[in-house]
């Protein structure tokens, strides 16, 4: 079988197109992955007190390593835990949300206010009272992003 992938900047939606003679079992299970994603773009799984959540990002505030979670929380402040490195969950959590340090993601509209902390960090508080701290290296595309430049 023949593969071919165009990137265009001009989709704004992914999509699929197949050319084949006939289905096949593996063709059928190429479609319910690409399906399933589609579905689930803008829903992470996540855990708390041994269940799987669906949340959907707009619930979610902040994102950051914990020791060796990655965890989540929502605007109840409700802690969740993630499955996988941030670097994974960025993309999926949309445009919405911006990397304030190697290890904090956070949601833009949900951001109660930023103050100067020491060392040239800035401490940011979300609206469900979290804490955590721009590190310097992303402060400047931070500041960018919110037109405070």
């Amino acid at each position: 079988m023949r593969v071919e992938c165009h990137i265009s900047t001009d989709d704004k939606e992914p999509y699929a197109v197949l050319h084949i003679h006939n289905m096949t079992p593996t063709i059928a299970e190429a479609i319910s992955i690409l399906e399933r994603e589609s579905a689930m773009q803008g829903t992470l799984n996540a855990i708390r007190d041994g269940k799987t959540y669906f949340l959907e990002s707009d619930s979610i505030e902040l994102v950051r390593t914990e020791g060796r979670e990655i965890a989540c929380y929502d605007t109840l402040s409700q802690r969740y835990v993630l499955n996988k490195p941030l670097y994974e969950l960025e993309p999926l959590l949309g445009p919405a949300f911006i990397r304030i340090s190697k290890s904090a993601i956070v949601h833009i509209r949900r951001i109660s206010h930023v103050k100067a902390g020491l060392n040239g960090t800035m401490e940011l508080v979300m609206k469900n009272g979290k804490k955590d701290y721009i590190s310097r290296s992303f402060r400047k595309s931070f500041k960018e992003r919110l037109g405070l430049v």
